[in-house]
């Protein structure tokens, strides 16, 4: 029990790594959620939402403050106090949502509000819902994991309030959701999105997001649009006229095969690291009991307190070990899932120009029939194909501006993504640097208090 509350301590310590400038700063979805009805879709695959009717969901004052946002705008968001609420599998947790900020579309300039982990997932669909096939890159939100939730579900209902059982792993989820709020919370555009600022502020429940449930009708749904998705992106091969594409594809391609080796590299050290923890306490296990039959007093002390020494670095050592995953695993885990936030950009990109090519190819198919109802004189036809001829003029000449709008605003992205990744990269290394030499430090302080006592021996 020991042992966990100090993994949950370091987790505190460690995981609360902010992006904030690098100052430190619901229900897991209930499986039985409603599966909302089947609507109409619809099948006009040029029916895209212009991008000023989405400036206009924001209002005119919010993108105001995003265009003149000169950095002296903050926010910083904490999520703490994890709390279950209700009892089995029916049972879910809440986070306390706190919110510090100066941003004037806000109405307050500090705030609490409660909110669920489906809340945090809701969000985030809402979010990429609007922004996504403008360009923009969402903060992904924490994958769900059933295991973990369930072994919570089903813990022993609390005698007292405070945080549910399994505290390694509520606190590592907590750590996580404030990671993601904090980085939603940083880019210009989300951060005063009415949604957005609505999930901060409001006390009042959100609705329930009916289509997060890993085993509702809606997540059957998604997982067929995400195999859909993939079969297009390994069949379809677009032809990139743009260099810079094709570079920063290469590139994020390579970071994104490199950073999982480093994060499975991560893990591995994490496992090493705590069995060698472990083993340091069999060996000072092992020594107090051979000093206390050691008939030679000196070195029945020395070994007495070897067995200290090694006791010390046994907890050192797990330290490090909690340093290596919540201080780079998780942050390096984080920045795996962002790229494929990134690469969802790059294929609404691509989804874009096959929207701007099937518009080309059905605009020469109208400018054929027009000109045969022309040589067949056919002057019933004919002003119905112009009709449609230029109808398709306008779609193609929509869908090229589209495809030009995500273009530039993918650059403009991926150019705030690259400095704030090389910021938080630098903040989370040197922390994790001075944080390995102050154990080391402390290690070699114990061995050379050790000293004497092994000197002491005659």
């Amino acid at each position: 029990m020991a042992d966990e509350q100090s993994i949950v301590d370091a987790q505190k310590q460690f995981a609360d790594v902010d992006i904030n400038n690098g100052s430190t700063s619901g229900a897991e979805d209930d499986e039985e959620e409603e599966v909302p009805a089947p609507g109409t879709i619809d099948n006009d695959i040029f029916a895209i939402t212009p991008t000023s009717e989405i400036h206009r969901r924001i209002s005119s004052s919010n993108l105001e403050d995003v265009l003149t946002d000169n950095g002296d705008y903050f926010i910083e968001v904490t999520v703490a106090e994890p709390q279950k609420v209700g009892d089995g599998m029916g049972s879910y947790l809440t986070y306390k949502v706190t919110t510090k900020t100066n941003i004037p579309k806000f109405k307050r300039t500090e705030f609490s509000t409660m909110r669920r982990f489906s809340d945090f997932l809701g969000i985030h669909d809402v979010l990429s819902g609007k922004y996504t096939r403008l360009g923009r890159i969402i903060p992904p939100a924490p994958s769900k994991n059933i295991l973990g939730s369930t072994k919570v579900k089903m813990s022993p209902q609390q005698t007292e309030p405070g945080a549910p059982r399994n505290a390694e792993w509520v606190e590592t989820r907590r750590a996580a959701l404030q990671r993601y709020v904090n980085r939603t919370a940083q880019h210009p555009m989300l951060r005063v999105d009415l949604d957005f600022i609505n999930f901060l502020e409001s006390d009042q429940e959100l609705p329930r997001a009916v289509n997060t449930a890993t085993l509702s009708g809606a997540g059957v749904m998604r997982l067929f649009n995400k195999v859909g998705e993939t079969v297009n992106k390994i069949t379809y091969k677009m032809d990139e006229s743009d260099p810079w594409f094709d570079e920063k594809i290469t590139e994020v391609e390579n970071l994104d095969a490199n950073l999982q080796k480093l994060h499975s590299g991560l893990k591995s050290l994490f496992n090493t690291r705590k069995e060698l923890s472990a083993l340091t306490g069999l060996v000072a296990k092992s020594a107090a009991m051979l000093s206390t039959c050691e008939e030679h007093t000196g070195l029945s002390r020395a070994l007495s307190n070897l067995a200290d020494v090694e006791e010390k670095i046994e907890l050192l050592r797990s330290e490090q070990a909690n340093s290596d995953f919540f201080i780079m695993a998780e942050f390096v885990k984080d920045y795996i899932d962002l790229f494929s936030a990134v690469k969802s950009v790059f294929h609404e990109r691509v989804k874009v120009f096959q929207n701007w090519q099937h518009a080309q190819l059905q605009l020469s198919k109208r400018r054929e029939n027009r000109g045969r109802y022309e040589l067949a004189n056919r002057t019933d036809k004919l002003e119905q194909a112009q009709q449609e001829v230029e109808e398709w003029q306008t779609k193609v000449q929509r869908c090229q501006q589209q495809f030009d709008d995500i273009s530039a605003e993918i650059k403009k992205e991926m150019e705030r993504f690259e400095l704030n990744r090389i910021r938080e990269f630098k903040i989370n290394t040197m922390k994790y640097i001075e944080d390995q030499m102050a154990h080391q430090q402390q290690i070699i302080s114990y061995w050379e208090a050790f000293i004497p006592s092994a000197r002491e021996i005659v």
